[in-house]
C-alpha cells in the first residue's frame, strides 16, 4: 500500500489485520493457478449442500412474492419460530420482541457490541476465540481481555479464570460453545460454574455464540448459559443457520436478548443493513420447524471424520491433538516443530508452520495466531474422507523433513 493510500485511511481500517483465513484462501488460489493440487482445510464451512426441503421453501417464497424489504427485526413468522425454538430446544424464554434477525451471527455480535461497549469498557474473551471477536470489540473502543486455556485444558477456561479476570471495567463476556476454532464444548456443569461467578455482577453481560449447537458429539442436550436463572436476564444468545443447516451463503443469523438491548440492536442494524433477505428468512422459518434429520446426518458424518482425523494426526510425531466434542475443527499444538528447519525454512511459530505446509504439502491450514493461540493451527475436516486422508499424508511427509 502506498504512503498516500495509508494517509487517507482511518486508524481503524489500518489497524485491521488481513484475515488469516482469506490469506490462506488466496495462497491456495495462487498455487492452483500454477498447477498445484491444493487441498484446503482452512474454511469454516460445511461441505454439504443446503437440505432440499429448505431450498424448496426459499423457491416457494420467491414464487409467493417474497422479494421485498423486510422489517429490520425480522419477518414475524421467523421471529416467532426462533422464540419457539429457543423455548423448545434451549429452555430460553425470549418473547418475539426480544428477537432480532440479522445477516449472520457476525452482524449480530457486532450489533450487540456496538450497543453495549465503549471506550473504557473491558470485554472478557475466552481464548482461543473466533477471529472476529477481537476486531469487533476493538471497533467499539473497548479493550479485549483474553482469558486463555491451552490444549491441556481442552481449550476451556475455568470459572476461576473468569473470576480472576473481572474488574470494575468489565462490561461483557464473549465466548462460543461448541467453539470455533477448537471444537471444545462446555458441559452443563462448567457453564453453571461460570454463570455462578457472573451472577452477582449485575453490570456484566454474557454473549453466548451457539451457532455450532447442532454439531455436538457429546450425546447430551446442548446447554445454553442463558438457561441458568442467575444470568438469564443478562445473556444474549446468538445463533444462526450457517453451520447446522449448511446455509452459509444465505446470510442469516439471530439473537435473543433483553428487550431494551434488542431495541438498540434493531436501531443500529437499521442504519447498516436493515432486514435480512426475505426469501432467506422464509426458508429459515421453515428450517426451524422442519425435521432435523438432515442436520443429524451431517453431524454424524462430522463425528466419523473427527475420529478418523484424530487417529491419523496423532500418528504424526510432534503433533499434539485433543479430543473435541463439537463443530468440525481440530486445533493441534504444533509447537514441537518450532525452531526446526528443512534447510531452507525455519519454523519460528504457527504462522510459519501453516505457510510451510501450504507451500510444501499444498494443504491449507489456518495459523492459531488468528485465534489467539500461537502454538496451534486450525484444521477443518469439512471435506471428503479421501481429501482428508491425502491431506494428512502430505502433512506427515512434509514435517518429517523438519530437523
Amino acid at each position: 500500500m502506498s504512503v498516500i493510500a495509508k494517509s487517507r485511511l482511518s486508524r481503524f481500517a489500518l489497524g485491521i489485520a488481513e484475515s488469516e483465513t482469506l490469506k490462506m484462501a488466496q495462497m491456495a488460489r495462487d498455487l492452483r493457478a500454477k498447477g498445484h493440487d491444493v487441498i484446503s482445510l482452512s474454511l469454516g464451512e460445511p461441505d454439504f449442500d443446503t437440505p432440499v426441503h429448505i431450498k424448496k421453501a426459499a423457491m416457494q417464497a420467491l414464487e409467493d412474492g417474497y422479494t421485498k424489504y423486510t422489517p429490520v427485526q425480522g419477518l414475524p413468522e421467523l421471529t416467532k419460530a426462533i422464540a419457539e425454538k429457543f423455548k423448545r430446544e434451549n429452555n430460553l424464554d425470549y418473547a418475539v420482541n426480544q428477537i432480532v434477525v440479522s445477516t449472520g451471527a457476525k452482524q449480530t455480535i457486532a450489533n450487540v457490541a456496538l450497543s453495549l461497549l465503549e471506550e473504557g469498557d473491558e470485554c472478557i474473551i475466552f481464548t482461543p476465540y473466533w477471529v472476529s471477536y477481537e476486531v469487533i470489540v476493538k471497533m467499539t473502543g473497548a479493550t479485549p481481555v483474553y482469558v486463555k486455556a491451552g490444549i491441556d485444558q481442552d481449550f476451556k477456561v475455568t470459572a476461576q479464570q473468569v473470576s480472576d479476570a473481572i474488574t470494575d471495567r468489565t462490561k461483557m463476556v464473549l465466548f462460543s460453545s461448541p467453539c470455533n476454532p477448537t471444537g471444545s464444548v462446555f458441559s452443563k456443569e462448567e457453564l453453571k460454574a461460570i454463570a455462578d461467578v457472573l451472577a452477582p455482577h449485575e453490570d456484566i453481560f454474557i454473549v453466548s455464540d451457539e451457532i455450532y449447537e447442532h454439531i455436538n458429539f457429546t450425546g447430551e442436550r446442548h446447554t445454553s448459559i442463558g438457561s441458568f436463572p442467575g444470568v438469564k436476564d443478562r445473556t444474549i444468545t446468538v445463533n444462526g443457520f450457517a453451520k447446522g443447516f449448511s446455509m452459509t451463503g444465505w446470510r442469516l443469523g439471530y439473537m435473543g436478548a433483553p428487550k431494551w438491548l434488542a431495541d438498540a440492536c434493531n436501531r443500529i442494524q437499521g442504519q447498516f443493513t436493515s432486514g435480512a433477505a426475505s426469501f432467506s428468512q422464509k426458508a429459515g422459518a421453515f428450517a426451524l420447524d422442519a425435521d432435523l434429520e438432515p442436520t443429524h446426518k451431517m453431524r454424524d458424518t462430522f463425528l466419523k471424520r473427527r475420529d478418523m482425523m484424530i487417529r491419523l494426526l496423532s500418528a504424526i510425531p510432534g503433533l499434539k491433538v485433543n479430543h473435541p466434542q463439537g463443530a468440525f475443527y481440530l486445533f493441534p499444538d504444533v509447537s514441537a516443530y518450532f525452531g526446526k528447519t528443512d534447510g531452507t525454512t525455519v519454523i519460528k511459530n504457527a504462522d510459519d508452520f501453516a505457510d510451510y505446509i501450504m507451500l510444501n504439502a499444498f494443504v491449507g491450514l489456518v495459523s492459531g495466531s488468528a485465534f489467539g493461540d500461537d502454538n496451534c493451527v486450525r484444521i477443518s475436516y469439512a471435506a471428503s474422507d479421501a481429501q482428508l486422508k491425502e491431506a494428512v499424508k502430505r502433512i506427515g511427509e512434509a514435517v518429517v523433513k523438519l530437523k
